[in-house]
């Protein structure tokens, strides 16, 4: 189990039609009793906001942050979509609301898929009835099903909450667009430790910040980044440290599913910058290299190419002695002192044909550090992006 982990959770997903494949298209995640509990969600900074980021957003504010359950569907993003696309959002809660016994407000509501396209409201509202009343602990595979878009697998994880007994369960989509401060990405978790709203907040934003914001697949920022926290609260009180290191590993596990599913990938990228002036430093130069094509194109090439990884940093407008540089790959040392070094070539070669890459950039001038979570750039991506499709 994953989202129904944790007790006091029901999930379903099927195909309600917006797909022309006729893959799973909509999802729910709800609590047993169709009770609000408390929720918490951190959203896109895209100022292009899709509609159900709005409305979920306005939800947890009328609520002061309890929810009882969230709709998702896939295949449409409902982004530039207007007035007619919130409407529709507000359309997706009030039908799953009428079917839990529940007010729309209590339901949160996220899509995906394509940007500027009118939902098919009427697909979806015709789907729900069947959706709600598939609902079942063991619903969760299906609900992750529903939400895929370009993934090529259902991204699932879970994590004890020390030895409470309770555990954080969640389900994500993402392959694409993965940028800083969240991505092309949904996600749903959920715990049954007991916690505030306002702990649920704090928790879930320390997770996503060392999370999903540290992932960078294309530099792309979407308009539906969406991460949901519900906490039924049937295990009891738990300490929150433990639950706040709980939905961390759920989050970075999930973010590194994303990674690892990145649309053509062949490589994930563990990519440091350390030595720096500065943490902003740090992230500033980690973020410039995880953007550049070029350096991409390197690792996809298997090339250990450092003077790519130099040139970027050099134009992150950072603090940087370029006499100070060095470049790791795997642990191997190729530049140090901003010049190429004697170094075991097989053993950079043979690190760059792994699938998981670990690469440190050292500036050599202070304490600041940044990991980020990116990949290569292939063919593959370009033919997945061409069209629209």
């Amino acid at each position: 189990m994953s989202v129904t982990a944790a007790k006091g959770f029901v999930a379903s997903g099927i195909h309600c039609g917006i797909k022309s494949s006729g893959d799973p298209d909509l999802s729910l995640v709800a609590t047993a009793d169709r009770r609000p509990v408390p929720a918490a969600a951190v959203f896109t900074d895209n100022k292009m906001t899709a509609a159900p980021v709005l409305t979920s957003d306005a939800h947890l504010a009328r609520t002061h942050g309890r929810a009882a359950g969230v709709v998702l569907n896939s295949g449409n993003a409902n982004a530039a979509t207007g007035a007619p696309g919130r409407a529709d959002a507000q359309a997706m809660c009030a039908a799953t609301a009428a079917q839990l016994g529940c007010d729309p407000h209590e339901i949160l509501v996220c899509s995906t898929g394509l940007i500027g396209i009118p939902l098919p409201i009427d697909t979806i509202l015709a789907g729900v009835p069947a959706l709600v009343a598939g609902r079942a602990v063991d619903g969760d595979v299906a609900a992750a099903e529903a939400i895929r878009t370009t993934d090529t697998a259902r991204k699932v994880a879970t994590a004890p909450v020390g030895e409470s007994g309770a555990v954080v369960g969640g389900m994500a989509k993402g392959a694409a667009m993965l940028s800083p401060n969240m991505a092309t990405m949904l996600a749903v978790l959920t715990t049954d430790a007991e916690a505030t709203g306002d702990q649920l907040r704090e928790i879930l934003r320390g997770a996503v910040s060392q999370s999903f914001n540290i992932l960078m697949t294309d530099a792309c920022r979407s308009t539906n980044d969406t991460v949901i926290l519900l906490a039924s609260g049937k295990a009891g009180r738990v300490d929150e440290h433990d639950l706040a290191a709980a939905v961390g590993q759920v989050c970075a596990d999930l973010a590194s599913q994303m990674a690892g599913d990145a649309e053509g990938a062949t490589k994930v990228v563990k990519l440091t910058v350390t030595g720096a002036a500065s943490d902003a430093d740090a992230e500033a130069g980690a973020r410039q290299i995880a953007a550049s094509a070029l350096c991409k194109c390197s690792w996809y090439g298997q090339d250990p190419y450092w003077g790519r990884l130099a040139s970027e940093l050099g134009v992150a407008g950072i603090e940087m002695d370029q006499e100070r540089v060095a470049v790791s790959y795997g642990g191997v040392t190729v530049a140090a002192g901003g010049v190429s070094v004697d170094h075991d070539d097989a053993a950079v070669a043979e690190h760059l044909a792994q699938r998981h890459l670990d690469i440190v950039c050292d500036l050599g001038l202070g304490e600041g550090s940044f990991t980020v979570l990116t990949n290569d750039l292939t063919h593959e991506y370009i033919d997945e992006n061409t069209g629209g499709s």
